[in-house]
């Protein structure tokens, strides 16, 4: 997520850069990408939900949500989780994210979908590799779990 995720630059002996992505922006992400997924199954966002989904405990979601909530990605009061437009965008591209990783694996690349690889590499897709590899693909609409694919800007 480019804007989403702060990015440390480091170069190496031979000048070849390499960036590495905080944990922090990557758990943001994880919390931004569970409540949208509970809100496209039509399911009410509850600390409950997210904390069964995340395996994480209530309290944890309770103090990420305010965190989230801080940041003006949710608005979260006791009772009540609304994304705002930013976190809708964010949890959307990782979403998106994650559906194209899945296709790639199982149709382009034969090989069995591994999550845990699928969510290394989600954090870190730019836009432009995004929609170069939905291209690529030949824009699926749905991902191997039958889930519709966010489309992206290259779907138009």
């Amino acid at each position: 997520m480019e804007s989403a995720v702060a990015k440390k630059k480091a170069v190496a002996s031979n000048d070849e850069e390499l960036f590495v992505g905080t944990a922090e922006s990557e758990h943001v992400e994880m919390y931004l990408k569970a409540i949208w997924y509970i809100r496209e199954k039509g399911d009410d966002v509850k600390v409950s939900s997210i904390a069964k989904l995340l395996n994480v405990t209530q309290p944890s979601v309770v103090q990420m949500l305010r965190k989230l909530d801080g940041s003006q990605l949710v608005r979260y009061t006791k009772g009540s989780v609304e994304m705002t437009g930013e976190g809708d965008r964010i949890g959307r591209q990782m979403m998106r994210n994650t559906r194209l990783l899945e296709v790639l694996m199982r149709d382009a690349l034969k090989i069995e979908i591994d999550e845990e690889m699928v969510c290394g590499i989600e954090h870190h897709m730019k836009n432009i590799f995004t929609d170069a590899l939905c291209t690529l693909l030949k824009h699926p609409r749905n991902c191997p779990h039958g889930h519709a694919i966010p489309k992206g800007k290259c779907c138009s």
